[in-house]
């Protein structure tokens, strides 16, 4: 596996594309993107109670400053030229580590594309020289996001008690799952 600085840029997933959020430029559609799907994600995402123009600004923007000092790697999800969904890469509270996450438009969901997008930040991941491991969390009772790391292969380490719970729909147990970086075959 050849050892990269940065992510790639613009990831093929054969019928749809991670790619590097596109700045301001993007404002438009990942505003629509999350418009459509706020009652999707609002269950799960303590984010989308402040969502605006202006956090989706914000967004963007820290978006592209993160990536330019190495601290998180956010894509857009693109089915066709369209926005269906996001994921994401950013550094853990101890050096090695990185965590994950990822999201989609209700009507992507259900036909494997968070799985293979996690799968393929996976692999650009342990292509970087400083991953030695990656990270999902999700609350215990979002059944849906758990079944992602367990279908890649990620064992579970522990379950931290969130008080009060993160979402509304939240069970105040977050479930952390880890991937440990491939050794290296003899």
């Amino acid at each position: 596996m050849a050892v990269m600085e940065r992510p790639s840029q613009i990831i093929e997933c054969g019928d749809f594309v991670l790619r590097r959020w596109r700045g301001q430029s993007d404002f438009a559609p990942a505003f629509k993107l999350i418009e459509e799907s706020l009652d999707h994600l609002r269950p799960w995402m303590p984010w989308v109670a402040r969502h605006s123009e202006k956090s989706t600004r914000d967004f963007l923007a820290k978006s592209e400053w993160k990536w330019a000092t190495g601290d998180a790697y956010n894509y857009a999800i693109t089915k066709d030229g369209t926005l269906i969904g996001m994921c994401q890469t950013y550094r853990g509270a101890e050096p090695p580590g990185w965590r994950m996450g990822y999201w989609l438009h209700p009507a992507a969901t259900g036909q494997g594309i968070a799985t293979r997008a996690t799968a393929a930040m996976v692999t650009e991941m342990f292509a970087l020289p400083d991953v030695e491991y990656l990270e999902i969390t999700h609350d215990l009772a979002n059944s849906s996001s758990g079944a992602i790391p367990r279908r890649l292969g990620f064992t579970e380490v522990r379950r931290e008690q969130v008080t009060p719970p993160a979402a509304p729909s939240g069970s105040g147990i977050e479930v952390v799952w880890r991937l440990n970086r491939p050794t290296a075959a003899c």
